[in-house]
């Protein structure tokens, strides 16, 4: 493990009852979640995005603010849903935000994970006949939304302006954005199209395979496939690889309250999700030299360069500050991480 950020998924309530906060409050919150852990010296704040749903949506704002407000920390998303972008938009706002952020923007795309509404995307205007969960649609508009972040020309330009056969591409452009990207993989032959592609791997949160082997080799194997691949695509450049874990040091008697108590024997979840067996990953709660040795047998945790903290943004910022800290200071120094004060992050071995 190089890197550690937390990923968060953005819950809020409708701000009515007692002490439960809305929208406003969870994006402020969510900004100085990322204010303080840029001086904590984590490497990314990354946001889940959902539709129709109490949680966070269209990440860009949101991303823009903690940009604005910090100077090292990355930026980013775990997953953009593609089936609800429009994707040279979305190819034009992550470059402006890049330029504007010092290129510290690092946005995982998808088809994404189930949500709240029946073929959302089709409230948003877009459609695909060719399945119910428009995952060929998802792949080529990412297809295009890659071509616009390269600096492809993909609009002919008015001839009267410029001529004939002059192309344009879209602005602004961000020279090296491209390698920022990551696809979020749930299967080991989504990892193996996603190094196809040349983008980084984000490996998913749940798997949609259930063989027998636990959620951390079902992982490792998802990324010695992708690496695999990657070699043999020819890339000329190193990407890197994320996989995300709940881990909870536990060193106050609040944290055994929260985590320690209600986590002991937990283990892997087999459950369904999109009419597929999945495997959900486990808890990792407890004293931090228990935690360095259970991370370390984690043989997909071992594999990649980045860690993505799943927090639990609803406990408010304090508490998320204090998880993310106790993280970097008692077990993530033993396990290779380097902080964000030494420079950005860079891709693992293939």
């Amino acid at each position: 493990m190089k890197a550690f950020g937390f990923l968060s998924f953005g819950h809020y309530g409708s701000g009515s009852a007692p002490e439960e906060y809305g929208a406003k409050e969870a994006l402020q919150q969510a900004v100085d979640i990322g204010v303080g852990a840029d001086e904590i010296g984590v490497n990314g704040a990354y946001f889940r995005v959902h539709h129709f749903a109490e949680q966070a949506a269209s990440p860009m704002p949101l991303l823009a603010a903690i940009a604005a407000k910090t100077s090292r920390i990355e930026v980013g998303t775990g997953v953009i849903d593609m089936r609800y972008e429009n994707p040279l938009y979305l190819a034009e706002e992550a470059a402006a935000l890049d330029l504007l952020s010092d290129q510290r923007v690092a946005l995982g795309i998808s088809r994404g994970s189930p949500e709240p509404a029946d073929r959302g995307w089709e409230a948003f205007g877009y459609s695909d006949n060719d399945g119910a969960k428009a995952a060929h649609m998802a792949r080529a508009k990412f297809a295009l939304f890659l071509s616009a972040i390269r600096g492809e020309e993909l609009a002919p330009a008015d001839p009267q302006q410029f001529g004939p056969g002059k192309r344009l591409r879209v602005e602004p452009h961000s020279p090296g954005l491209d390698q920022r990207i990551w696809w979020g993989a749930g299967t080991a032959a989504t990892a193996e199209w996603a190094a196809a592609q040349g983008v980084n791997m984000m490996s998913s949160t749940l798997l949609t395979e259930a063989t027998g082997a636990s959620f951390g080799e079902l992982q490792r194997d998802q990324i010695d496939r992708y690496r695999a691949a990657w070699k043999a695509a020819g890339h000329d450049w190193a990407p890197r690889v994320s996989v995300s874990r709940s881990i909870f040091p536990i060193i106050t008697n609040l944290d055994d309250l929260y985590f320690g108590r209600r986590s002991r024997g937990e283990d892997d979840q087999i459950g369904i999700i999109d009419g597929a067996r999945s495997t959900f990953g486990k808890t990792y709660a407890g004293e931090p030299d228990h935690l360095i040795e259970a991370l370390k047998a984690d043989p997909a945790f071992e594999a990649a360069d980045t860690v993505l903290l799943t927090i639990p943004s609803q406990l408010g910022v304090d508490y998320n500050l204090h998880i993310l800290e106790s993280f970097a200071s008692h077990v993530a120094p033993a396990l290779g991480w380097k902080p964000n004060t030494a420079g950005p992050v860079s891709g693992g071995h293939v």
